[in-house]
């Protein structure tokens, strides 16, 4: 069994829960550590068990465990949490053991695992362990494989971590309330062979989205298209800490999207293989090279590559909208009007009214706005050539030649070699060469008919469409 100080070690902020269960049950339970401290821990090395190489979560931990007669044991506690999804906005959320997502589960292939699994939610809940081979009575389905976890009880999860590969878990109770809330984590099963598909660095992140109206913390859960924050383990940019990577490292990242829509993942100034999926490694054989992936709701990816150029490196989802913070998706388009009239007449009403978007959207991340309390920017973080104009889902690949091997600390912005900024240009401007068209004629139509009457004839038992 870990013991309390080992439980400690190594673990950054974590506290032993008080009080989850009777004093009776916790002589025959595993401690559940919990995490107060929103930033990336360090990998953690097994003390117990067979070897492996440890993921780092970004922005998030693994769960500690102890071995109890040759079974991993674990103790997950789902409870309503706090989080920072970066500084100056905190969200009520449902998670486990003190943060959404959870923590990572990391086990080794063939392991016979057992997941205490308390619940101190209002309602009853139920963990579903996504993508793993087990009994069906394990499979976590409310109403199907097992009753609900009522409140204030303990369930036990066991079975053989049968599949080396990324998983992930969440409930299957009332699931468009829990998980809107947050309740979700990442599963990793490495393989018997440490040195099977061995890389330097290996990160993984959950993609969830929420929709918090400005001024408020708590989620709407009805929301099912109109969500105003994209987060990554429940972080956005700026509060989403960057992936340190020593130059040349071959570097792993596993994503899950636990979203209601896929996100197309872009990586600048690298290129990557997709080596895993859902159902396990890809062959080598079926990889190609991409600088873009796209995760579908419910997936799990793994990408690679070596870092081989040094530098900042963004690393986000291409929707546009999802690198923001909260926003109305229905502000008009005002690029090209002229608002000097209406400002004047506006002012004399309204003293502080502000013209916004004429010139697009950029120099809205330059206003010092008044924004409700608990409300972040929809454009923020500063670079080392000014705002970055990025939220939601983006951080930056920060590849360094002197990073020490095993070291994730942020080593700052990178130094740009002289002669390899982009720089304004003040010689003579040459004229440039513009196509003048506006694009084509449209078709003609050939040999048109003419007077021709449709008749159509609306099938019966379809009223109303």
């Amino acid at each position: 069994m870990v013991s309390r100080r080992n439980f400690f070690m190594g673990a950054g902020a974590v506290a032993l829960g008080a009080g989850m269960v009777s004093r009776v049950g916790a002589a025959s339970l595993p401690e559940a550590p919990l995490m107060s401290d929103a930033t990336t821990q360090p990998p953690r090395m097994p003390n117990s068990g067979r070897p492996y190489n440890p993921v780092v979560t970004l922005n998030g931990w693994s769960l500690p465990w102890r071995m109890n007669n040759g079974v991993k044991e674990f103790h997950l506690v789902a409870e309503p949490v706090v989080r920072e999804l970066a500084p100056g906005m905190k969200a009520n959320l449902w998670g486990y053991n003190g943060q959404s997502p959870g923590p990572t589960i990391e086990v080794v292939e063939g392991d016979r695992v057992r997941i205490f699994v308390t619940n101190k939610l209002p309602e009853h809940t139920s963990i579903h362990w996504h993508g793993q081979r087990l009994p069906s009575g394990m499979d976590g389905v409310t109403g199907l494989t097992q009753p609900g976890i009522p409140p204030g009880k303990t369930f036990v999860y066991e079975f053989i971590a049968k599949r080396p590969g990324t998983f992930m878990y969440h409930p299957h109770a009332d699931e468009m309330v829990q998980m809107a809330m947050g309740m979700m984590g990442f599963w990793v099963t490495h393989p018997k062979d440490a040195n099977f598909m061995k890389v330097d660095r290996d990160f993984v992140l959950l993609m969830s989205a929420y929709d918090i109206d400005p001024g408020s913390a708590t989620p709407r859960v009805a929301e099912m298209t109109d969500f105003n924050l994209w987060t990554w383990n429940s972080r956005v940019f700026p509060g989403i800490d960057p992936l340190v990577v020593r130059q040349n490292d071959r570097v792993r990242i596993r994503i899950g999207n636990l979203t209601m829509t896929n996100h197309p993942i872009h990586l600048h100034g690298h290129e990557f293989v997709v080596t895993g999926t859902d159902g396990g490694w890809t062959p080598p054989a079926s990889r190609w090279p991409e600088v873009t992936v796209d995760v579908a709701v419910g997936q799990m990816r793994a990408i690679e590559f070596d870092a081989t150029d040094l530098g900042d490196w963004a690393f986000h989802c291409h929707k546009s909208h999802h690198t923001m913070n909260a926003m109305g998706h229905d502000v008009p388009t005002m690029i090209g009007v002229d608002h000097r009239g209406i400002v004047q007449k506006i002012n004399k009403l309204v003293p502080d009214y502000m013209v916004m978007g004429e010139r697009g959207m950029a120099d809205m991340g330059e206003m010092e706005m008044p924004i409700p309390d608990n409300t972040l920017p929809m454009m923020t973080g500063q670079g080392p050539f000014g705002g970055v104009e990025m939220g939601g889902m983006f951080t930056v690949v920060k590849v360094r030649k002197d990073q020490k091997p095993g070291d994730y600390k942020d080593p700052g912005w990178y130094k740009h070699p002289a002669g390899t900024v982009a720089y304004e240009w003040t010689g003579p401007t040459p004229a440039a060469t513009r196509n003048t068209s506006p694009g084509g004629k449209l078709t003609k139509p050939v040999n048109k008919p003419q007077d021709v009457e449709l008749r159509a004839r609306k099938p019966t038992g379809h009223s109303g469409h």
